[in-house]
């Protein structure tokens, strides 16, 4: 009985050998093991830096007033909204509803500031959409 036992274990660990020696012959041929992750990771890396670098141009900061322009109306029918990337760079949009007519404005905004001379709710806009 011990001899088969010895038998066994020899056996057993003649085919983890040979299985050992696969598996290294198979990662190395296809390029799927250990080695290859550091390739694959400064892969990555160089991908998720491309598009946050991309993402920092997006319009993602917005923010949206409403008020009434006018005593007279209510409804809060006019607003204002902020389109700002990173920077602050982008526009601010204005409609101001009145009873016969609406007007619509665009100003451009740099760095989180504008050339124009801007309403209070346009600042408030920007302001909240600001991070």
């Amino acid at each position: 009985m011990e001899i088969l036992a010895v038998l066994a274990l020899v056996v057993a660990l003649l085919a983890l050998a040979l299985a050992v020696v696969a598996w290294r012959r198979t990662t190395v041929r296809t390029g799927t093991g250990v080695e290859a992750v550091p390739e694959d990771v400064h892969g990555l890396r160089q991908e998720v830096a491309a598009l946050r670098r991309e993402g920092t141009d997006a319009l993602r900061h917005l923010a949206v007033v409403r008020y009434d322009a006018f005593g007279d109306m209510g409804g809060h029918l006019s607003w204002s909204v902020a389109l700002l990337d990173d920077g602050g760079h982008g526009v601010v949009l204005t409609s101001i509803h009145g009873r016969s007519d609406a007007r619509t404005y665009a100003k451009t905004i740099t760095g989180w500031t504008c050339e124009q001379q801007l309403s209070p709710e346009e600042l408030e806009a920007i302001e909240h959409a600001r991070p």
